[in-house]
Order: structure tokens, then C-alpha cells, then sequence
């Protein structure tokens, strides 16, 4: 063996053993932090504390960089860890309100019903799942006549209707919907129950371990004072709440959903049509266009029904879609017309639009496209 490979072979032990250390050293500060969790569940702090995530990062990219060490790299794995952490902490959390009664969560057994049971459940609330099969049985009757909370948790196309059989829940038990539409629910609620109402929509997916850094959208509807708890319980699971109107939150969904969703249903009907190879197109994708495709193919992976719903349930969105179709056939006359000039100045004109947060994309996408290269990820 020459010198050169054993000398290499000697600083290769020594990278094993420090990754060794690393392992035990997250291993330990694991252990540290289902502690915290533990307190954090007796006293009902949330799990999730933007201040002291703020203040810890700024301290080790400090370190770090007094120690020639990159504050990026510490900062990413930082919050990797961090991360992590916060889903060892979420195994209880403090219950807001010991004398909240019975909750039912209708439709509890969906996708994002199951979430919101677990999270009842991790805060020692007495949870009970309504579904489909059950409106005919005489125990739901008394379910529903001893419910302090009912949340209705079902598709958009039954979220109306499942509502107006609530008629005849106690006064002051408190009605919520989770559904991502917002106006004619809150509607239905307040026309079918004359206690506390309030609409809310986790703006996250069924796949969220919780709500640790994700956002609710909380509509008031009627005696926020008897909901306070709801909303506390909520930020003690670690979400941040946004208030909004019905109106002002559904005008925003048909460009954040509809419009999106509808976008990438007719990429990925379009790449269907020419039949490309997907594997022939994350290998020449640069981790961007792997990412694009990544959130194309991630539609596609998921219930239609779910899509279909929330782009047909308001056809007023169509006009949307319609003004988007006749802007891109715009786009395109530009382009078959060779003007290059009107194309670059349309570019500056919308860059001017989008103004400083443009920037930010750009900073900030870059984090997400190192991550995205790592282990050649999302190649086909």
C-alpha cells in the first residue's frame, strides 16, 4: 500500500468516526428534546416557537462563521434537525380547554379528518368520528345532541349539505368546517345553527404530520369568544392562524388552487399527449425542472375526485381560467410573430409587477434547489 493510500485511508477513519459522533450526538439531543416536548405538554406551550428558532439560528450561524465554518450549511442542517425535533416533541400536547366536552369530526375517518382526530386525541380530548354510514344509527343522534364541538371534515360536494343536517345540535355547541372553500359553508352554517361558528382551512396537505408551521385560515362566523379555545388549541399544535373573510379567502383560493391545480392538470395532460420518455426528462432536468415536474407528477398521484371538486365548485372561477387561456394564446402571438422586443419588454413589465419579491424567489429557491439535487433526487 503506498503512503498515499494510507494516508487517505487515515483521514477516511477519522470522517467515520466524527460521523459516528454526529449520529450519537443527534441521538442524545433527540432525547433532549422529547423532554422539552413533555414540558411543553404540561404547560401548554406550543411546540413550535418562532422567536427562539429565530434566535438559535442567528447565534450558530454566528458560530459558525467564527469558525470558518459555512453559516448556510450549519443553518440547513439546523433546521433539518430542528425539524425532526419538533415531530419527536408532538406525541402529547396540552389539552386548551379540559372542559371542551364531547368533539365529533364528521368525516373523521378522510384523509384530513384523521389529522384532526390525532391532534384531539394527542391533547386528551373524548373524540368521536361520524361518517356516511353512520347518520342512520340511533347512537349518533345521542352523539350529536352531547357534541360541544362538531367539525365537518367531508368533500366540498357534500360539505353543504352535511351541514344542513346539523340543525339540531345543542346552542352552544360550536360548528366548524375545515373544507378550502370558504363563503357558502360559513353561510350554511349560520343559516343551519345558531350557536358559535367559524370556518376554518388548513393550508396543508393530508400527508402534514400536524400543524407545526403550517397556516389556518380562520373566517369568523358567530361568537368568536366561545371558539377562542379552538383557535388557542391550534397554536399550541404549532399553526400559525391568518384571519380572513369568506369573500377575501375564496378570492385568493381560486388563484392559489384552482388556477394552479387546473395549470398543472393541463401540463401534465399535455405531456401525456406527446408522450415524451420521463426518465429521458429527469435526466437532462436540471433540479428546477425536476422540482416542476416533481409538483406535475405529485397532482396526478392524488384522488382526482379531490382536484375535480375544488376546480368545478364554483363556476365562477372559469372566467379565470378562460382570461389565463386567452393570455397565453396572447404569449404565443407574440412568439410566432418573431417579436423578440415586445416579448422582453412584456418580460420587464411583469418583473416590474412582481417587484422585490422576485428576489426573494431567487434567494430563496436556490436553498430548495441544492436540497433538490442531493442524491440526484426525483429522478425518474
Amino acid at each position: 500500500m503506498t503512503d498515499f493510500s494510507q494516508r487517505l485511508n487515515y483521514l477516511r477513519k477519522g470522517i467515520d468516526e466524527l460521523d459516528s459522533q454526529l449520529v450519537q450526538l443527534l441521538a442524545k439531543r433527540a432525547e433532549l428534546t422529547t423532554q422539552v416536548g413533555q414540558v411543553k405538554a404540561e404547560t401548554g406551550m406550543p411546540v413550535y416557537v418562532p422567536e427562539r428558532e429565530k434566535a438559535l439560528i442567528a447565534k450558530r450561524r454566528a458560530q459558525a462563521e467564527e469558525a470558518g465554518v459555512s453559516a448556510d450549511l450549519t443553518e440547513d442542517l439546523l433546521r433539518r434537525i430542528m425539524r425532526e425535533s419538533y415531530h419527536t416533541q408532538n406525541n402529547r400536547y396540552r389539552c386548551v380547554n379540559p372542559e371542551a366536552g364531547n368533539i365529533v369530526i364528521v368525516g373523521g375517518r378522510g384523509a384530513l379528518g384523521r389529522v384532526f382526530v390525532g391532534l384531539f386525541e394527542k391533547s386528551s380530548y373524548n373524540v368521536s368520528v361520524v361518517e356516511k354510514d353512520d347518520w342512520e344509527k340511533p347512537a349518533i343522534a345521542t352523539v350529536l345532541a352531547n357534541a360541544k364541538l362538531v367539525v365537518v371534515a367531508v368533500p366540498i360536494t357534500l360539505t353543504e349539505s352535511v351541514i344542513r343536517r346539523l340543525n339540531n345540535l345543542p346552542r352552544d355547541c360550536i360548528l366548524a368546517d375545515i373544507t378550502s372553500v370558504k363563503a357558502k359553508p360559513l353561510e350554511a352554517m349560520l343559516e343551519t345553527h345558531q350557536g358559535p361558528v367559524v370556518g376554518l382551512h388548513p393550508m396543508f396537505g393530508p400527508d402534514s404530520p400536524g400543524m407545526i408551521k403550517q397556516v389556518v385560515v380562520v373566517c369568523h362566523g358567530r361568537h368568536e369568544a366561545s371558539y377562542e379555545w379552538l383557535l388557542q388549541q391550534m397554536i399550541t399544535w404549532g399553526a400559525a392562524l391568518h384571519y380572513s373573510s369568506a369573500e377575501e379567502h375564496d378570492q385568493a383560493m381560486a388563484y392559489i388552487q384552482v388556477m394552479r391545480h387546473f395549470n398543472t392538470f393541463v401540463y401534465g395532460a399535455h405531456l401525456k399527449g406527446e408522450n415524451p420518455d420521463l426518465r429521458s426528462l429527469t435526466v437532462f432536468s436540471s433540479p428546477i425542472y425536476r422540482l416542476e415536474l416533481a409538483m406535475v407528477g405529485r397532482l396526478f398521484a392524488q384522488a382526482p375526485e379531490l382536484y375535480a371538486d375544488i376546480i368545478f365548485h364554483n363556476p365562477k372561477n372559469f372566467a379565470l381560467l378562460r382570461r389565463f387561456h386567452n393570455r397565453f394564446g396572447d404569449a404565443l402571438d407574440v412568439l410566432e410573430s418573431g417579436d423578440k422586443k415586445a416579448f422582453i419588454k412584456q418580460f420587464l413589465s411583469i418583473g416590474k409587477w412582481f417587484g422585490d419579491y422576485a428576489k426573494k424567489c431567487l434567494v430563496g429557491s436556490k436553498r430548495l434547489l441544492l436540497k433538490a439535487d442531493d442524491d440526484e433526487m426525483l429522478r425518474k
